[in-house]
């Protein structure tokens, strides 16, 4: 059966600006709601075991919610996802400073004051998704270069595929991924303990207090950080290893093992044995930041009117490393004019009998 696209009022910025809602469906069961503004993806709905559907990616319940509590729940996110230390960095022997949003202004995150999550992007309807589209002026919250993003959503067999594709006119940094936060059983059912995570990387990238790496890869081997073998992401989240200390559970970038620098290949697989959902993880980008939802407080009330306390959800955001800009020894996220920015996400959706 063919994917079916549709489109419909979500709601109205303050400038007037109209906010679309635009629903993805597939022969397999699957549906996805993505909105205009951050490019959010609002919803994914999945048949567990028995046929039933729930959605299984945390959200808020409307376009006032998203503006003014939002924890970049399924957003496009950039500039740049992540961390920069010292809010800036230097290119071609110039600094640019950015918008210190992160660590009392020592460091930035996720784009900025008003990053990417929080920008009203133009949708293009296609046969089986959307392409969203969005320019990023010259000196947007710190960064160089008029920088241009289409980022395309399209749904087949069970299979959400997310494609970034950016042109700069000045020399930047970049690094985009979605930020969605997953809970297999159905959000606000609970926590996310439960789900045994196979995550398929040797080594992460420690961190500092504050979340920027040290440049240290260390390896996974023997550490609560070990998901080669799937593992509930709860068995070893109480452990007193340092790194689990500094992040109060799992926030931190994987170094996922590669055939090829730019091959899109699976890195992980989540199975809720409850429901028998799955989804599998491929990326064509070289890390992956695991966060176990530690900072969810109970402050937020969810989509299905239930209250999101911590590791309600977790992320996989696929990415280039935080702090790359100024880590010359990780993989560089760069960008300049005449080269084309391409980076490619499937999150694939089953169930087990």
């Amino acid at each position: 059966m063919a994917t079916t696209t549709r489109r419909s009022a979500y709601g109205t910025m303050p400038d007037g600006q109209a906010i679309e809602l635009v629903t993805l469906a597939d022969g397999s069961g699957v549906e996805v709601d993505i909105i205009t503004y951050g490019g959010i993806l609002a919803a994914i709905r999945t048949p567990d075991r028995r046929g039933a559907k729930a959605n299984v990616v945390l959200g808020l319940p409307d376009l006032e919610a998203y503006r003014s509590r939002n924890r970049f729940f399924g957003a496009i996110t950039g500039r740049y996802a992540n961390r920069i230390s010292g809010a800036g960095f230097t290119i071609d022997g110039r600094t640019f400073r950015l918008a210190g949003n992160s660590a009392g202004g020592a460091n930035a995150i996720h784009g900025g004051l008003v990053g990417f999550d929080k920008r009203v992007w133009t949708a293009r309807m296609l046969t089986d998704g959307v392409a969203l589209f969005y320019s990023s002026p010259d000196g947007e919250e710190g960064y160089p270069g008029k920088l241009d993003v289409t980022v395309t959503y399209t749904l087949n067999a069970g299979a959400l595929r997310i494609d970034y594709d950016a042109v700069t006119d000045k020399p930047t940094v970049l690094n985009l991924t979605n930020h969605s936060y997953f809970n297999l059983a159905g959000e606000g059912s609970g926590d996310v303990l439960g789900h045994e995570l196979l995550l398929l990387a040797d080594r992460f990238t420690p961190t500092d207090a504050n979340g920027i790496p040290t440049g240290e890869l260390a390896p996974v081997d023997g550490t609560p950080f070990d998901f080669r073998q799937a593992a509930a992401i709860g068995a070893r989240i109480r452990e007193a290893h340092p790194q689990i200390v500094v992040g109060r559970g799992y926030d931190h970038n994987y170094v996922l093992r590669k055939s090829a620098p730019s091959a899109l290949e699976m890195f992980a697989r989540v199975r809720e044995p409850v429901s028998g959902r799955t989804m599998e993880v491929s990326t064509t980008e070289p890390g992956v930041q695991f966060f176990s939802g530690n900072n969810l407080d109970g402050s937020l009330v969810g989509t299905g009117g239930r209250v999101y306390r911590q590791s309600a959800g977790f992320c996989l955001e696929t990415q280039h490393f935080p702090d790359s800009p100024n880590k010359p020894d990780f993989p560089s996220t760069v960008l300049r004019p005449g080269e084309r920015f391409a980076s490619t996400t499937v999150f694939a959706f089953g169930v087990e009998a």
